[in-house]
């Protein structure tokens, strides 16, 4: 799994919506995706990825 560089915003509210958490996965996405020197042909494994470490570091 790759390491993630992103935080999770603070704020009072630690509820995030569909929306926010939808950005948090595409930011994380395309990091992946750029890590891996822009290579094609990767989306779903990058989204995949980027799902589970985003999900992964939101609270329960």
């Amino acid at each position: 799994m790759a390491r993630t560089t992103f935080k999770l915003p603070k704020s009072s509210n630690p509820t995030l919506s569909k929306n926010d958490v939808q950005s948090l996965i595409a930011k994380k996405a395309y990091e992946l995706y750029e890590k891996r020197g822009r290579k094609a042909g990767y989306a779903l494994q990058d989204w995949i990825e980027a799902e589970k470490i985003v999900r992964g570091k939101l609270p329960k």
